[in-house]
């Protein structure tokens, strides 16, 4: 679980990631969840988008991919969300989070 102070670093550094993932009309399914758990496992700090056309909410996809890939959710803010799941060793956010 982050403090308030991690999770307000966390946003700081995310502030400049560009979108990695879109949710899209359809579920969010087995491929996009194998997909963001890949992409948290390279880079710990993601962030992703909802489209409009999208069934869930910005939150309701953020918590889901979160429960599914084990990560936490930073922020949720208008469509975007960042997630952060920190790696086990060489961790690039462990000095932030200390």
């Amino acid at each position: 679980m982050l403090t308030s102070k991690q999770r307000a670093a966390l946003r700081k550094e995310a502030q400049g990631l560009d979108v990695v993932f879109q949710v899209g009309k359809g579920e969010i399914g087995d491929a996009l969840v194998k997909s963001t758990a890949d992409c948290l496992a390279a880079r710990e700090l993601i962030k992703l988008r909802v489209l409009e056309n999208s069934s869930y909410t910005p939150r309701e996809a953020a918590e889901l991919l979160a429960e599914k890939t084990g990560a936490e959710c930073v922020q949720v803010i208008g469509s975007k969300f960042v997630l952060y799941l920190q790696k086990k060793k060489d961790s690039r956010y462990a000095d932030l989070l200390r």
